[in-house]
């Protein structure tokens, strides 16, 4: 059997932490007296921490010290964490872990490469960092999505072919840095916002174990 690497995103793709990064957002953008809604919310996903504070902080024409931002970005983390604590089983997404399961009983590699600084100890209190192979988190890499870098580091840990990874995203940027790796890349969203996907899935209970054994015997 084929032994393929079955790249996954974190945010919005096995838990829905998106809801903690936009409450924790919010926060900072309030005390800055900035409109922060769900569709600047939207330009944040895939993208770096420093990277989201410069897109809020833009929307409200605020300028300021690097020492300023760096204050910021810390006490956002901070906020988030603490939703973060709160997490249990329940936070994973409908069918991921079966999806995470099959592929490890069908002896596939399983990584993870996300842009979160966080990633460990969210798959720790969610409890399934045992079916991951290697992780690859913001903590790695020195490009944000749409580089293909965190994906690339992925599937060079496993010694496996960029041809030979299957990407699971939930971004547009996202699914353009597998595309440019030369990666299949499978959107888990709606369909009009990853459209340059190979496949799309609503979510994992759109897919069947029939189509993932596809994907390893590709």
């Amino acid at each position: 059997m084929n032994k393929k690497a079955f790249i996954f995103d974190l945010d919005g793709v096995i838990v829905d932490t998106a809801k903690f990064h936009f409450l924790a957002w919010k926060k900072l953008a309030d005390s800055l007296n900035i409109n922060f809604t769900h569709e600047i919310n939207e330009q944040l996903k895939g993208v770096s921490r420093v990277r989201s504070l410069e897109i809020i902080l833009s929307q409200g024409n605020v300028q300021a010290s690097q020492e300023d931002k760096n204050n910021w970005l810390v006490q956002k983390n901070e906020d988030y964490l603490a939703f973060v604590h709160q997490m249990d089983k329940s936070e994973i997404l409908p069918r991921v872990e079966e999806v995470l399961q099959f592929l490890k009983t069908n002896n596939q590699y399983v990584v993870l490469g996300s842009a979160s600084k966080n990633a460990r100890p969210i798959l720790e209190k969610v409890n399934i960092l045992h079916y991951f192979d290697v992780l690859v988190d913001g903590n790695d890499v020195t490009n944000a999505k749409p580089d293909p870098e965190v994906f690339l580091q992925g599937a060079n840990q496993v010694q496996v072919a960029y041809k030979d990874a299957i990407v699971f995203e939930d971004s547009a940027a996202g699914i353009q840095a597998a595309n440019v790796a030369g990666m299949t890349s499978v959107g888990i969203g709606e369909k009009e916002v990853l459209h340059e996907s190979d496949f799309c899935f609503r979510d994992f209970t759109e897919m069947s174990n029939d189509f993932i054994m596809q994907l390893i015997n590709k």
